[in-house]
């Protein structure tokens, strides 16, 4: 897989120093670099790129402005002198944060990390519209997905998920084994489109569950442990349906 980047600071030397890792890295194309955000704001735009490296301190539009008003399938790498930007970056959903100085290895990891999560991504999708299964399993034999939490991409086994819990801007996943959930700033939403829709299912407007995992289900809610997920009056007649689906209901 390549991935088409674009730079975006108003240094010029920072610029040629990204070229330069951009040039080495042999799953990266560049397909723009910029000196402001206005330059770079029409044509990324109308000709989306996949992976954004982007200053976040600049004069007429900040990098944080500048990637909220972006497609939102181009993910960001955030590049900055100053760490108290981080907080930033995280919530427009940056994919990575690198601190200036930007060594060439910080660089090489921060697109590893996005190329992987792009592959899942494309595996996600041919998953769900039945295509090419076989490449979509990992080594194991099971699925599973990269989410960004605490400044890392974490891959979880999706036969561990238990449930995703959508709290306003971020979610939870609850994973089998774990005695705390794994936070991740991203919407329900997006989530719920990375998840397989064969294997699980909207309850509620805040919870996706896994059926497979369910072992009690008592009062229009589901037993996980000690928690109890409600299953909403708009969602139930579609969870019951799936239940059915997959011969899971007597």
């Amino acid at each position: 897989m390549k991935l088409r980047c674009a730079i975006i600071d108003d240094e010029p030397l920072a610029v040629e120093l990204m070229e330069s890792y951009v040039r080495k890295t042999p799953f990266l194309e560049l397909h723009g670099a910029f000196g402001s955000g206005v330059m770079a704001f029409e044509q990324l735009r109308d000709r989306p790129v996949d992976l954004l490296f982007c200053d976040i301190q600049m004069p007429g539009l900040n990098g944080v402005e500048l990637t909220r008003m972006l497609p939102v399938d181009t993910r960001v790498v955030f590049t900055t002198a100053f760490s108290s930007y981080a907080v930033e970056g995280f919530r427009v959903n940056a994919m990575d944060y690198l601190l200036k100085p930007i060594s060439y290895a910080d660089f090489l990891a921060a697109a590893e990390r996005a190329l992987a999560w792009f592959e899942m991504k494309e595996r996600a999708g041919q998953l769900r519209t039945g295509k090419d299964v076989g490449q979509a399993q990992d080594m194991t034999g099971r699925h599973s997905i990269f989410v960004r939490s605490e400044y890392r991409l974490r891959q979880i086994e999706l036969d561990r998920i238990l449930y995703v819990e959508g709290l306003k801007d971020y979610v939870k996943i609850h994973v089998e084994g774990e005695p705390f959930p794994v936070v991740s700033l991203v919407s329900l939403k997006s989530m719920e489109e990375q998840l397989p829709s064969e294997r699980f299912v909207r309850v509620h407007r805040s919870y996706i569950v896994q059926p497979a995992k369910i072992r009690t289900i008592e009062r229009n809610r589901i037993v996980f442990g000690k928690e109890r997920i409600p299953i909403s009056d708009g969602y139930k007649e579609a969870f019951f349906a799936f239940l059915a689906r997959h011969s899971m209901l007597p």
